[in-house]
């Protein structure tokens, strides 16, 4: 690919070198995102693989799920409480920019591994660390999985309805969290190397999970310190003949524009809509009204009448039907990679830049794969003291 005007796409963190500890989905996603804009990402596996390289689906014993996650990076494995395995990690972080981790806190500090003792070694080091609650606190050492933290922090109660008396909490499948989690870690990371520019040296990095999905929840927290009386409108699935639609006469200009594609003008001068706070009061009789327009109609058909009416509306698609959607080919969101099963696509991150390269890097690492080569390249041995490690079994895995 080229940039705007011909000019060469760049790497925006070439020359970056992320250690990466973590395992799961929140700390891989956000390390991939580095490792998309050109970091080299070095994935530090348990010496029988990260628990994501065996979860479906899987092809011909290789996890996509993994590899959607763990994409460009390299793969070296290290039983960390080795002692053989820790002087290898103590000599990388010597030559590394970023440690980023998920272990429950603590974990790293009694490996030897927390951040004082890795910015003892390198005082420029960035210093990454995932969790549910936080590295300190009296909840810091609870166990946090994404659907624990959609369900304490509120948001399962919110899909379900802005009443709990409305119905159970949603059931969710997508990991929210984690990957929100991933995503605000690259950015703080980001930033933090941004600073370090500044002053010389680096700095520990916080990331809750918790205050992950707080952040989405803008309009609910302020709702919350300051109760009201008005209802906010709610979207959501109308039937039609073979589906669902999703219609949003946000503004006035939207409902009048629905008023005449649906052939009822005379909606514009019912007392029941005729005003905005009318419109939000009688909000379920204006859904039901549309419902009985939509129900006679195929979900495309009334997509494409709606918005070419000028009224926002969208069918509900599977995720299949949404990767072969038009537009996304135009902006090639989706990257092709490939591990030893063969190639398959991954969503890139969800912007382009003029300057930099944001695709996906295509090898997904085998375990191990990289172990000689960071050894030699990034820890500094040389090929006896390799050799002495392979040899002795030291907490040191090698490929095959």
């Amino acid at each position: 690919m080229t940039a705007t005007g011909g000019a060469a796409m760049q790497d925006a963190l070439s020359g970056v070198r992320v250690l990466d500890f973590t395992t799961m989905m929140a700390g891989p996603y956000g390390t991939r995102l580095l490792a998309d804009l050109g970091a080299e990402v070095i994935k530090i596996e348990p010496p029988d693989g990260d628990y994501m390289r065996y979860q479906p689906p899987v092809k011909n014993g290789c996890s996509r799920y993994f590899g959607h996650l763990n994409a460009g990076k390299k793969s070296i494995a290290l039983d960390l409480k080795a002692k053989a395995a820790q002087e290898v990690v103590a000599r990388m972080i010597a030559n590394a920019d970023v440690v980023i981790e998920n272990f429950r806190p603590g974990v790293m500090a009694r490996l030897g591994l927390g951040y004082d003792a890795c910015a003892a070694i390198n005082p420029r080091i960035v210093y990454c660390s995932i969790s549910g609650y936080g590295q300190d606190g009296p909840d810091a050492e609870k166990p946090a999985y994404a659907p624990m933290i959609h369900a304490a922090s509120g948001y399962d109660v919110t899909l379900a309805g802005y009443q709990p008396e409305e119905g159970p909490p949603a059931v969710t499948g997508v990991f929210v969290a984690d990957v929100l989690g991933g995503l605000y870690s690259a950015s703080a990371i980001q930033t933090a190397l941004f600073q370090r520019e500044r002053t010389g040296r680096g700095q520990a990095i916080d990331t809750t999970l918790m205050e992950c999905m707080l952040n989405l929840l803008i309009y609910e927290i302020q709702f919350e310190q300051q109760p009201s009386n008005a209802r906010r409108p709610r979207y959501g699935p109308l039937p039609t003949r073979d589906g669902h639609v999703i219609v949003l006469p946000i503004n006035s200009r939207n409902f009048l524009n629905l008023c005449k594609a649906l052939g009822h003008e005379e909606w514009a001068t019912d007392p029941l809509f005729a005003a905005p706070a009318d419109r939000v009061r009688n909000w379920d009789a204006l859904m039901a009204r549309i419902a009985e327009w939509t129900r006679t109609r195929t979900a495309a058909d009334c997509e494409t009448t709606l918005m070419a009416g000028g009224v926002p509306a969208s069918r509900y698609r599977t995720v299949r039907e949404a990767m072969e959607d038009p537009q996304l080919a135009f902006r090639e969101a989706f990257s092709v990679v490939e591990d030893a099963a063969g190639p398959f696509r991954v969503v890139r991150g969800p912007y382009t830049m003029s300057g930099t390269s944001t695709a996906v890097r295509a090898h997904v690492p085998a375990l191990a794969e990289h172990t000689e080569a960071l050894l030699r390249d990034v820890a500094g041995l040389d090929a006896a003291a390799i050799a002495r490690l392979r040899d002795e079994d030291g907490g040191v895995r090698f490929p095959g």
